[in-house]
């Protein structure tokens, strides 16, 4: 096991005790942890734990290295085990994960085995790839290339037959180039599927990582080194599009959202100018046609408009509801700026919904209100530019707070728009509310011909944080209505405690949000 902590706490304390509680056996388990400096006292918590259990743990110190690759990197020197598994120190294990994934990678010779991973306080995590146990999967014919994080379980042999380690000089995303080259050059890939083994725990705080960058530039910097690795690392073809069409669809596309427009002048033209040399360099038509149209669009016009209109593309984005489909012969287009204008010379494809992707484009809304009445309810309002929305879907749209629907949706037509309205009691928000918290992201489910659309509520452009404490029985709550840092709306639920009155005051005074 590789724990790599920095700032952990308290969720240290939830990761070592799942880990202390592995059915496989301490016989069978050798745990590498890996203080990077914590100031919290992560440090004091793995000492105890290294006290309790000595001939299982080993801490290591160092001075922060700024991100988790360089005590991971020391942690794989010091490993001993057949296989290799790496865990956040956020994040917890179920008690049967290490001896399920174990026995797969026995049973079938794997050299990576992929535990079924699930993301709580609103953590995304795709689940494609644990639709079923599988025995072999490739990166290819599987949703593989959407799940590339390394916490997985790796045979030791391999990462030393490659010599892989992590690269200390990415702060960010210096897990994928280690794992894509793992499963590239793996034997055998299996999937456990039918157990609860990884927790990815979202932290309240939104602090999971030890190194957040703030300037675009450094981002741009990372994601360049990650897509020319790939690139370098795999001949042009299916089986590299499919990779990079993750990266074009998360870590590149997501470069051109709020936070870009609002960058000052030479972060934008760092982020243009490298957005336009991965498009131009590995953007194949294959990967076009399968991006969504906002993200396809956005980094279309990096390779093809200026700068200047391609941040009057992304206000149009973000400060207004989606413009309206046109249809002609079956065929569904997205009339943003540019759309059958020769000024641009993009094709009509640029625009068009392909198949799959209708029913998510009918449950896109822009959130228009979000608030409180007397404290006890949360009321939220979204439009969706699309005409009749009642008359296009299979029964009303569906609003959901994470897993917690609203009781009623009001739907009214106004023009070209449809406007959604429900209300959500807090008491439903905070049933069953774990302990150290919960977000949840709002969503809306519409029901037509071709499936079920799902897409979460893109937040006001100028959202008020909006703030309420709640009991709930004897417990104290914190329920924030807010926006998430790709700019959906979520309704934050952290238990109010002297611990986190405590790191809040610390955070404040060090210049901290």
């Amino acid at each position: 096991m590789v724990l790599a902590v920095y700032n952990t706490m308290p969720y240290l304390v939830e990761c070592l005790r799942s880990l202390e509680a592995q059915s496989i056996g301490h016989d069978r388990m050798e745990i590498i942890a890996v203080d990077d400096g914590s100031t919290d006292g992560s440090g004091a918590e793995l000492d105890q734990f290294a006290a309790r259990r000595p001939v299982l743990v080993t801490v290591l110190r160092q001075p922060n290295s700024g991100g988790p690759a360089g005590p991971s990197n020391r942690a794989l020197d010091n490993a001993n085990g057949r296989y290799v598994f790496f865990i956040g120190a956020d994040d917890y294990l179920g008690p049967q994960a290490l001896e399920r994934m174990v026995d797969a990678a026995d049973r079938t010779g794997a050299d990576v085995v992929l535990g079924k991973v699930v993301g709580v306080n609103g953590r995304y995590i795709d689940q494609r790839i644990f639709a079923a146990n599988q025995d072999d999967v490739d990166l290819l014919h599987s949703p593989l290339p959407w799940s590339l994080a390394n916490t997985k379980l790796f045979r030791r042999q391999l990462i030393e037959d490659r010599k892989l380690r992590f690269a200390t000089d990415m702060p960010m995303l210096s897990d994928q180039p280690f794992t894509i080259e793992a499963l590239v050059n793996a034997g055998r890939i299996a999937v456990v599927a039918d157990y609860d083994c990884y927790f990815a725990v979202r932290r309240m705080d939104r602090s999971n990582i030890s190194f957040r960058p703030r300037r675009l530039t450094s981002r741009i910097a990372c994601i360049e080194r990650l897509v020319d690795f790939v690139g370098e690392l795999i001949e042009p073809g299916p089986r590299r599009d499919a990779i990079l069409l993750r990266h074009f669809n998360w870590e590149i596309s997501l470069l051109l959202r709020r936070p870009f427009l609002l960058a000052p002048r030479d972060e934008q033209e760092r982020v243009y100018a490298g957005v336009r040399r991965l498009a131009d360099a590995y953007l194949t038509d294959r990967i076009r046609r399968r991006l969504f149209v906002p993200e396809r669009l956005r980094i279309e016009y990096a390779q093809r408009a200026t700068l200047d209109e391609l941040l009057a593309l992304l206000r149009s984005q973000d400060e207004s509801p989606d413009p309206p489909l046109v249809v002609e012969a079956g065929r569904s287009f997205v009339t943003y700026p540019g759309f059958r204008d020769a000024r641009w010379g993009l094709p009509d494809t640029s625009f068009e919904l392909t198949p799959g992707t209708e029913a998510d484009w009918l449950a896109r809304m822009q959130t228009t209100a979000v608030r409180w009445r007397g404290g006890r309810v949360v009321e939220i309002e979204a439009v969706a530019s699309v005409a009749d929305l009642p008359g296009q879907v299979n029964g009303p749209p569906r609003l959901l707070v994470g897993d917690v629907p609203a009781p009623a949706v009001v739907v009214t037509q106004e023009g070209d728009l449809t406007r959604v309205r429900a209300s959500i009691p807090l008491r439903r928000l905070l049933a069953g509310q774990a302990r150290l918290g919960a977000v949840r992201v709002v969503r809306a489910e519409v029901d037509t011909a071709g499936g079920t659309g799902v897409a979460d509520l893109r937040a006001p452009r100028k959202l008020v944080v909006r703030r309420r404490i709640a009991f709930q029985g004897l417990r104290l709550f914190l329920v924030t209505l807010t926006a998430n840092h790709r700019d959906r709306l979520i309704v934050a639920v952290a238990p109010v405690t002297l611990g986190r009155v405590v790191r809040r005051l610390r955070s404040v005074t060090r210049g901290g949000r």
